[in-house]
């Protein structure tokens, strides 16, 4: 009888499965975890299970990693998320990392490429974190770029909800110079494709580079060739399992960065310098992106104007438009009490009320369209802008004005379907 932890060989049937034994909820089935990552049940009836290994019992945590003098100074902030979490085999469970010695067993090639503080100001699953978590986060990071002898700071992070935070770093983050890294991991650390720990090494290339932005650092193709830095405020989550995930919309990436630290600049960028970042951090809750589809009510705008919502960003279809059959009353209510901004469905491109009538119309009405603004930086550059001003002429300004690099300036051909 095998032991949690234990190295086991089941044979079942005509089959036979090697792994690791975990925790299983049922008494009656042996719960392996295979060696390529994934979790297979066998009912222990009819099956004969061998011990082929046993799981050493030396704790991550008591490795003594030393810093190196030579060695530049990051900062990790760990958020939760699969890219910084460790897999307990004698539970099955999942437990985020918390001190240098775990991260660095788990991945010993940084070792050679920087020293590592590692804080964790929350740890959630990324579809659970709200916009006061965008404020604590923000904090963490700037209180570590204001520390003289850090280089960078890298922000692990669940990937569902990755680029929202990423765009709330972009816009809290005033006068930023030097490097932040948002980066997750699309497989677990305990799976053959785990893509953390690429993505890991090439985010702290990155910190420790000239490009004083806040970028996303991920997988530039499904192998492990390269890693891209794309734009904090203009990337999109667009596969749900693809290792090469995030890709840039309207934008190009500002680099590829390989795994032995070469990299392959693509687009300009503001250099790194001296100085405080100033955190901004003053997000407004109460904004709401609605996502228009045919048949959708009006009565849906009503509700957040009656509900008492600042503001209210509407993703539209094609160049940013609702049924006006429907919507004009609505329109024409809302926008005499709160900010109701225009983008679009359509992936790439950019929104223009002076194409139909119906942009026309809806403009005319007070709508004010945002550009090729991204329909989820837009919503967190709504709840920004909104925690720096209640002047319906100073919102107006700043949510049409390129902050952060979420607008573009002119069309960039190369950026479709990077």
């Amino acid at each position: 009888m095998g032991s949690m932890g234990d190295k086991v060989r089941i044979k079942h049937a005509s089959y036979e499965y090697e792994g690791t034994l975990i925790d299983s909820p049922d008494e009656k089935v042996y719960l392996l975890k295979l060696n390529n990552g994934y979790n297979v049940g066998l009912p222990k009836a009819n099956s004969k299970l061998v011990v082929t290994g046993k799981m050493p019992k030396k704790k991550l945590s008591e490795l003594n990693i030393k810093s190196d003098s030579g060695l530049p100074n990051i900062s990790l902030i760990s958020t939760g998320g699969t890219i910084t979490s460790r897999v307990d085999y004698r539970t099955g469970a999942v437990h985020p990392i918390t001190k240098p010695a775990e991260l660095l067993s788990q991945i010993p090639e940084l070792r050679k490429i920087a020293n590592f503080t590692v804080i964790s100001p929350i740890s959630k699953f990324s579809e659970e974190l709200n916009i006061d978590d965008w404020a604590k986060i923000a904090g963490a990071v700037g209180k570590e770029l204001n520390k003289e002898n850090v280089r960078g700071a890298i922000v692990t992070h669940g990937t569902d909800t990755l680029h929202y935070t990423s765009a709330a770093l972009a816009f809290a983050l005033e006068d930023l110079g030097k490097p932040v890294a948002v980066v997750g991991g699309q497989r677990s650390s305990d799976r053959g494709s785990f893509d953390g720990a690429m993505n890991l090494i090439c985010s702290t290339h990155y910190v420790n580079s000239d490009i004083a932005e806040v970028a996303i650092v991920m997988h530039g193709t499904s192998s492990d060739d390269y890693c891209i830095a794309t734009p904090g405020t203009k990337t999109k989550k667009m596969h749900t399992t693809a290792r090469n995930t995030f890709r840039p919309i309207n934008s190009m990436p500002f680099t590829k960065i390989f795994k032995d630290g070469k990299f392959e600049k693509l687009r300009g960028h503001k250099l790194r310098h001296a100085g405080k970042v100033n955190v901004n951090s003053n997000f407004e809750k109460k904004v709401a992106l609605i996502k228009y589809h045919p048949g959708l009510s009006s009565k849906v705008l009503d509700f957040y104007v009656k509900e008492g919502y600042r503001g209210v960003i509407i993703e539209g279809t094609g160049l940013g438009h609702v049924a006006l059959s429907d919507w004009m009353k609505s329109i024409e209510s809302a926008t005499k009490k709160i900010f109701v901004g225009m983008t679009s469905q359509a992936i790439y491109g950019k929104v223009d009320p002076y194409v139909y009538s119906t942009g026309r119309d809806l403009f005319a009405r007070g709508v004010i369209y945002l550009g090729d603004m991204l329909p989820e930086t837009a919503i967190v550059k709504l709840s920004w802008v909104l925690g720096q001003s209640k002047k319906k002429d100073e919102i107006r300004e700043l949510m049409t004005t390129n902050l952060r690099g979420e607008l573009s300036e002119k069309s960039i051909p190369n950026g479709f379907l990077y």
